[in-house]
């Protein structure tokens, strides 16, 4: 096996989260668009709903594989992560904190304009709406993206936000095959599926080894609104990955040929908040399954995982509640 300076490295929008609790009646009002998901607007169009809030909204670092780089950094892998930063102050506070986390951040590009920020709406009943405004991270091109950028790197994990820049997208896949990388990729939301499903199924054909999925966003993937959920897991594993498919309160299920394993839920007394559970769960398998456990193992490690994040606002685990949490995960057996 080839030594590896780093066991994974993240690929995504490094985006600064505005964090604020709404009444639903907000969305209606001053968003519009389904509830939940995640929808892109401008500069000013943020601006706007900014405006609107009744409080101004908690920060913290953000973006999908950021996230997941972040808690499988805490979970004890060797990290790096590839994003294009802003030219402020956000931006350079976005970088020492992952510095301050032992994440590799040599590979961070550097824009012209003002960092990426994404307000992510929690409604009462814990659900989350996102409004992201790219910024810098928007102006990564695929021709700064070369295999040089993934060498010495195991396995790449990108986020299907990238998706919506398909060229961008293929010269990230492309340029972590070449390096030798193993690769997941996270659909992120239905919205990205919708818009782009050829392209997913190219790639899926190109060789993808797993394949995060919600339940919204699995079944947007195959336009069926009536199977079971181990049917789609199933179906998406046949295309020749390991399909990692979270249903939410039911658990997630794992396929891989012709293994299938149901996860049971792990039971949480109070959900505050669902903003990037699920990149919390893609953090937990992804450190397990690097590691060499099972699946039905990593499956469990990520559930655990998944769960403690929902008990806080915001993506970020507490630093005491993570201590406590990777405690709990030596016995998950």
């Amino acid at each position: 096996m080839p030594d590896h300076k780093f066991d994974l490295i993240g690929v995504g929008s490094p985006i600064m989260d505005l964090l604020a609790t709404v009444p639903f009646e907000f969305l209606k009002t001053h968003v519009g668009g389904d509830q939940g998901g995640m929808v892109l607007v401008n500069d000013a169009e943020m601006t706007a709903i900014l405006a609107n809030l009744a409080n101004a909204p908690a920060t913290s670092t953000g973006g999908s594989a950021a996230n997941a780089t972040l808690n499988a950094t805490r979970l004890g892998l060797r990290t790096t992560y590839l994003g294009k930063l802003g030219n402020c102050d956000v931006a350079a506070t976005y970088r020492q904190r992952f510095a301050d986390l032992g994440i590799d951040s040599s590979r961070f590009k550097i824009g012209a304009v003002p960092n990426a920020r994404s307000l992510i709406l929690t409604t009462p009943d814990a659900d989350r709406t996102m409004r992201t405004d790219l910024g810098a991270a928007m102006t990564l091109s695929p021709d700064e993206i070369t295999p040089a950028d993934f060498e010495g790197c195991r396995h790449t994990h990108m986020e299907g936000y990238l998706v919506f820049n398909e060229a961008l997208a293929d010269a990230v896949l492309a340029s972590a095959r070449a390096a030798g990388c193993t690769v997941s990729v996270d659909l992120a939301s239905f919205e990205v599926i919708n818009a782009t499903r050829p392209w997913i199924f190219k790639q899926l054909a190109s060789g993808i080894d797993i394949v995060f999925a919600n339940e919204d966003e699995i079944r947007a993937l195959f336009e069926d609104q009536n199977s079971p959920f181990d049917v789609l897991a199933k179906r998406l594993a046949d295309l020749g990955v390991i399909a990692a498919v979270k249903v939410g309160k039911d658990g997630a299920w794992i396929a891989s040929g012709h293994e299938l394993h149901h996860i049971e839920p792990v039971t949480v007394s109070s959900v505050v908040d669902t903003n990037g559970a699920g990149d919390s769960w893609a953090a937990g398998f992804l450190a397990s399954h690097l590691r060499g456990k099972s699946l039905a193992e990593s499956g469990r490690i990520a559930s655990h995982v998944g769960a403690e994040t929902v008990q806080h606002l915001g993506p970020i685990i507490p630093d005491d509640r993570f201590a406590a949490l990777k405690t709990r995960l030596e016995s998950v057996a």
